[in-house]
């Protein structure tokens, strides 16, 4: 009887992802969470992934920075020293033992890079540009952000870049990691040579749909051939206007990134629908990425604003092999069983995203057995201790 009704459920439904066995069809996507003290993944992590694993699971791990000259922001994880490949080992092990596979999202933010972060390279953040980001500011109007003016790079620096990737690649390997995701969404430096709103470039990297596509492609191809195409995914937000970086013809842009990723044969490509707003409690639905998923070979992992109703339909209807949840799955550690029973889901606090607390709004968020909220914050307390003490002595 329980297998009949988890045939019901499309999410929970098995898929072979090359020669990965899934278990079930949701993803948790990257999302930054600025608990990265220095730099360097705590042992908090390795309760925050473990709690959202599940046997034959894929996680994607937040956003990590690819060298020195990319940390842009606090307080998030690099993957470019031994130090760092160490730091990361325990956490990946920690999902490892719960039965999930753990890919690790390799990050440079370009332009999008807050200078006072980034140690000892005395010029301006790169980018495909010399314009800079416009400011964040708040719903009172408030500047909270300002960014300068990036150094646009040259073309041998490029090649710099790609070479940069290509090591992380290689540690990430070496921390245990099952693969990994380059993140050319979200207005990033990839995505900053991909959008013609940002890419104002006369060169070889510049001006036509293949020019501008030629550095992520480059990026693919380098780590493709470092690591394994089996262990490669990438991230793409081609109707995504974050950080101003529009696109004229974002389809024709996705459409020509599917295809040419075909050629490097990658395990998967993970795309951000365009109706991916501050909440993911929408109903409507979208087919705006159906095009993409037509056309790439390998699996299809669809992101931005899904539910359980939508996430099941797009399954049922072909619309995507995998769909990612990011908030939802922050907010619900077990969704997964949520969505097996339909039960309800915690709200997330959108407050504590990013205060770096190693436990509130980070691995407090209870799960379905856990009735007493005092009674699961002693457990977390419990826990985080026991894993501090366990790499203290490792």
């Amino acid at each position: 009887m329980e297998n009949q009704e988890r045939e019901q459920v499309p999410l929970l439904t098995p898929y072979k992802m090359g020669h990965f066995q899934l278990h079930h069809r949701i993803v948790l996507t990257p999302m930054t969470r600025f608990r990265s003290y220095n730099s360097f993944p705590q042992s908090h992590a390795t309760l925050y992934y473990s709690q959202r694993t599940t046997n034959g699971g894929l996680l994607i791990a937040e956003a990590t920075v690819i060298s020195s000259a990319a940390q842009g922001f606090k307080d998030t994880p690099s993957i470019w020293s031994k130090e760092h490949i160490d730091a990361w080992k325990p956490i990946v092990d920690g999902v490892h033992a719960k039965g999930g596979i753990f890919f690790c999202q390799l990050w440079h933010p370009g332009r999008a890079s807050d200078q006072s972060f980034e140690p000892n390279i005395g010029r301006p953040p790169v980018s495909s540009t010399n314009r800079p980001c416009s400011p964040f500011i708040d719903s009172n109007g408030n500047i909270l952000l300002e960014f300068i003016p990036p150094q646009r790079l040259k073309p041998e620096e490029i090649t710099v870049i790609v070479d940069d990737f290509r090591l992380a690649a290689r540690n990430a390997m070496k921390a245990g990691f099952d693969g990994v995701e380059i993140h050319g969404a979200n207005g990033y430096l990839i995505d900053q040579f991909l959008k013609d709103q940002v890419n104002d470039r006369n060169d070889q990297y510049g001006g036509s749909l293949e020019n501008r596509c030629k550095f992520a492609l480059q990026v693919v191809e380098t780590i493709a051939n470092e690591i394994g195409p089996d262990r490669v995914g990438i991230r793409l937000s081609p109707f995504s206007k974050h950080m101003d970086s529009g696109d004229s013809n974002p389809k024709a842009l996705g459409l020509y990134m599917a295809k040419s990723l075909n050629e490097y044969g990658i395990l998967y490509c993970h795309m951000v629908e365009p109706r991916a707003k501050e909440t993911e409690e929408q109903s409507e639905w979208s087919d705006s990425l159906v095009p993409m998923r037509r056309v790439f070979n390998g699996t299809f992992i669809a992101a931005g604003g899904y539910n359980r109703e939508n996430g099941n339909a797009a399954i049922a209807q072909d619309h995507a092999d995998l769909i990612g949840y990011g908030r939802m799955f922050l907010a619900n550690p077990d969704l997964p069983k949520r969505f097996e029973l339909n039960a309800a889901l915690n709200p997330y606090n959108r407050d504590t995203f990013y205060t770096g607390d190693s436990i509130v709004g980070y691995t407090d968020y209870p799960f379905l057995e856990m009735t007493n909220a005092s009674d699961f914050a002693s457990v977390v307390k419990e826990e985080s201790s026991l894993i501090s003490d366990e790499q203290s002595n490792s």
